[in-house]
Order: structure tokens, then C-alpha cells, then sequence
């Protein structure tokens, strides 16, 4: 769940509780379940009982992820262990009309795990396998409690790797249920590209596979395209306790490069002209002065204090060479300057500092503060003129946000660094949020990139796609979900 400036950064985000915008307080912690003991009894006999807790400190810790609404915990959690398990507990839930909320690590942005009815968290950390690898295919097939980081490290020796990368260390199938992306989506694309099959629980129980049982073709024409359906879901149509996803070979070299430039729009041509040349470059990222002013005060780094783009390519040792060759031309051709690339780890590490950094250096500026991100997309050609109305916004409004995205996406992220103790600031932040994701919308954009819709961003998503879409989504969810138990009151 990722994410995301987020999707770069390299640590765990703290998290920040702020009031909700209707007024609710923040949950206090309740002593016991208001579950009947029948019922939590009829869990028990699906998973033992050390696969069920009413405990108020487990119940909390399920109820909140890395956003900034309030915690909301279920009534009960429970820890599946098979398909088989998830299918028997979820018709126990249709049973007694009890709320269903997928729980992979916690770490999505959007309030997603929230049990605002209450309900059944079901953690899925426990399924854990790595279940069909298969090499010469370039997939494989992974349980819901696997994340990104343990994939990568089981096929560190096969020459292949899923570079999908949100920056937490996401499940996988957490991933997919929030359609996660990150810095290489400028090459590998994102989950909705990289996801081949899912095995899904519905709501009653019934277990399905969107492209089939065990198919993992590279491409289809054969009927809707179910995976996707559930792609991006964020568990409102189904529990996914299977994904078959599509890997890449290690890049035989990476290289990668630093480039200062003299405004948002510069940086910007220079990243639509490498893309138009064909250069396939892994990643493009972008920060604001502010941001790479807060990177060097914290990483005690000489960058310039000016709009930075920071690149990626990968490759053979000679396509290389013509790569970055073809990009430092563009770039200075659009008055970019101080080009500085690296080929080995460390120095490449060196260079990625400021980007890797950004999180804690946002925070370094305002010492004692918390921190959230926003999310938005835009075509590129929008992006300079919604990055320099943002930051007049936020200095108009004294807020500060420093500014990163992927640049090569139309998609930034502002690093709200606020006091959550002053109500009049935290007013402020939630309103500049919202005009922030309208003027996306004003500019043919998304209100949301990466981090999902969730609790917060249901009525921009209706402003989004018009009351014709929502009534089709609206349906497709009523089929599948017809008493709403699946993760109720979130997207829409």
C-alpha cells in the first residue's frame, strides 16, 4: 500500500493521526469485542484459537495504517492460513452480516484497513509461500503474506526480479488491491501492468481465479478483463489469497545521474524530449528547491537549490553509454547543468541520497512536527502549471510541503510537514489537499496517482469519473457484494 513520494522512501513512514474532517474523535480503545462469543467461537473453529483475537491493543493496531485518519478497529482479527481457511471464515462472516477487511502490512495512505462498521480484519501475513516460480516463463505465483522485499531476495539467484517498488515493504497482493506503483513505473509500469492472475475470495465465500485457474499468459483477448476489476479494488469486491505476477531479468548495469535546471518547466521538457527519444529510462525523478534545500541541510549534500531531476538507466554496458550520452544532451539543451552520473553501487547510492533522504529531511524542517503526503496525476504537459500554482498555494496559505514525484508519470507528492496539535493549521492542510486534487481534475488529471481513494478521497473520486461511472461501479460492486460486507465504506 504503498507508496507515494513514499514510493522512494526508505524507511517506514511515522504515522500522523489528524481529527477527521466530520468531526468523529480518534478511537479509544474499547476492553472487549462486541462480537458474540458464538461468533467469534465459530472463527475459532476454522483457524484454532491462536488464529483469533479480541484483544483492544491487536484490534487498534488493525484498525490504522500509515494515513492520517483516525484509527478505526475491527471487532475481531483473525490469521488464515490457506485459501481454505479465508473461504470458510468469509461465509461465517456472510452468515452473521459481519464486515470483511483484508489486512496485508499496514502500510497503505488512505485509511484503507479502517473498520468504520466494525467487522472482521483478516490478516493475511500468515500465507506466506512463494508457490510456482517459473524462469523461463518470467513469472510467478505468491500468497498474500509475501511482500516485495522477500520476493526479490528468493529470486536473487534465478536473474530475475519484480521491480514494482512503493517504497515500504508492501505485500504483494496488497499491492495489487491498491494498484501500487513507484520510482521504476517510467519503465516496468505499475501493478495493473504486472499482475497476470488473482485468485479471489468473495464475500459468501466462493473462490475464483479473474484469468483461470492456473493461466498466466503474457497477454489475452479471452472475456472482461476480471484482473484488473480487482486490481486497484482495495478490497471492496474480494479478498486476493493468490497473485500470479510478471518479472524481468537484473538489468546486466545501471547508471545513474543528478541534473539541476533553472525552473519546473525546463525539468520538465527535458524529461518529455528523453521520453520521446525512445531512451528507455528506468526512473525520472523529481524535487522542488524547497525539497533539495531541506536534502542538503539534513544530508549535509552541495546540490544546487533549484528544480532537480534524478535518473535511472538500465541496461547492457554499452547501451548505456548511448543513453545517458542522449540524456545529458537534452538536458543541457534545456539549460540543465552540474550533470553528475555514477555507474558503481556505491556512488549511484551517493547521488540517490537527497531522493532516499526526503522524508526525513522534509521533517528536519519543521523538528518536533509530523508528516503526511498527498498524491496526484497529471499529463505531463500540465504538470509545471500544477507544481508552480501548488507551491504558490502553500506559500499564500504558510504551509509547508515540499514537493517529489515521478516526474516521468505526471505524478508528485507534497510532504505535508504540520503541528497536528493546532486545529487552525491542520484546517489549512486538509483544505489545501483538496484544492490541490481539484486542480488535478481542473487539468485533465486524477485525484489520486498511487495511494488509492480509501476513506478520504471517495467524494473527489465521484467529482472524478461522473455519476455514469460511479453507477457502473456501483453495480459491479452491488453483483459481487450484494450486502456490502467487503470492506464497507471505502472508494465508494
Amino acid at each position: 500500500m504503498t507508496s507515494t513520494w513514499l514510493s522512494s522512501a526508505s524507511a517506514t513512514v511515522r504515522r500522523v493521526v489528524l481529527p477527521l474532517r466530520n468531526g468523529r474523535k480518534s478511537y479509544s480503545a474499547k476492553v472487549e469485542s462486541r462480537l458474540s462469543e458464538r461468533v467469534v467461537e465459530s472463527l475459532r473453529a476454522v483457524t484454532g484459537k491462536d488464529g483469533v483475537s479480541v484483544g483492544s491493543a491487536v484490534r487498534e493496531q488493525h484498525g490504522r495504517d500509515e494515513s492520517v485518519h483516525s484509527c478505526r478497529p475491527p471487532d475481531v482479527v483473525v490469521w488464515p492460513r490457506s485459501v481454505e481457511e479465508v473461504s470458510a471464515l468469509a461465509k461465517v462472516c456472510h452468515r452473521h452480516r459481519l464486515p470483511i477487511i483484508p489486512f496485508g502490512t499496514g502500510t497503505g495512505l488512505e485509511g484503507g484497513v479502517g473498520a468504520v462498521k466494525g467487522g472482521v480484519s483478516f490478516d493475511l501475513r500468515k500465507m506466506e509461500s512463494i508457490l510456482d516460480l517459473h524462469q523461463e516463463d518470467f513469472d510467478v505465483t505468491v500468497e498474500p503474506g509475501v511482500t516485495r522485499t522477500a520476493l526479490n531476495s528468493y529470486l536473487r539467484d534465478s536473474g530475475l526480479w519484480f521491480p514494482v517498488d512503493p517504497g515500504a515493504d508492501a505485500s504483494l497482493c496488497g499491492m495489487a488491491a491498491t494498484s501500487a506503483s513507484g520510482t521504476n513505473a517510467v519503465r516496468y509500469g505499475t501493478m495493473r501492468e504486472n499482475v497476470l492472475n488473482l485468485e479471489v475470495v468473495l464475500a459468501d465465500g466462493t473462490v475464483f481465479h479473474t484469468a483461470g485457474k492456473g493461466r498466466r499468459p503474457r497477454k489475452t483477448s479471452a472475456g472482461y478483463n476480471l484482473t484488473n476489476l480487482f486490481v486497484g479494488s482495495e478490497g471492496t469486491l474480494g479478498i486476493l489469497t493468490k497473485t500470479t505476477l510478471r518479472l524481468y531479468g537484473i538489468p546486466e548495469a545501471m547508471v545513474s545521474a543528478v541534473c539541476s535546471f533553472p525552473s519546473v518547466q525546463t525539468a520538465v521538457d527535458s524529461t518529455v524530449q528523453i521520453l520521446q527519444c525512445g531512451i528507455p529510462i528506468a526512473r525520472i525523478e523529481f524535487l522542488d528547491d524547497v525539497m533539495i534545500d531541506a536534502c542538503n541541510r539534513y544530508s549535509n549534500l552541495s546540490y544546487p537549490v533549484s528544480p532537480t531531476l534524478f535518473l535511472e538507466f538500465h541496461g547492457s554496458e554499452k547501451s548505456l553509454e548511448e543513453q545517458v550520452s542522449m540524456a545529458e544532451e537534452i538536458t543541457k539543451a534545456n539549460s540543465g547543468s552540474d550533470f553528475n552520473w555514477a555507474r558503481d553501487p556505491e556512488t549511484r547510492g551517493r547521488l540517490w541520497k537527497a531522493r532516499h533522504d526526503a522524508w526525513y529531511a522534509a521533517l528536519a524542517l519543521r523538528p518536533g512536527c509530523k508528516a503526511y503526503s498527498t498524491d496526484v496525476c497529471v499529463p505531463l504537459s500540465r504538470l509545471p502549471r500544477i507544481i508552480v500554482e501548488t507551491k504558490e498555494d502553500l506559500t499564500t496559505n504558510n504551509l509547508t510541503g515540499p514537493i517529489a514525484g515521478h516526474v516521468g508519470d505526471g505524478n508528485f507528492h507534497c510532504l505535508m510537514v504540520l503541528d497536528p496539535d493546532d486545529p487552525a493549521e491542520v484546517q489549512r492542510v486538509h483544505e489545501f489537499t483538496d484544492r490541490l486534487a481539484r486542480r488535478a481534475l481542473a487539468l485533465d488529471g486524477t485525484c489520486t496517482g498511487e495511494h488509492g481513494v480509501g476513506l478520504g478521497k471517495r467524494g473527489l473520486l465521484r467529482e472524478e469519473l461522473g455519476p455514469q461511472a460511479m453507477g457502473v461501479m456501483e453495480r459491479l460492486k452491488a453483483s459481487l457484494d450484494p450486502i456490502n460486507l467487503m470492506n464497507p465504506g471505502k472508494v465508494l
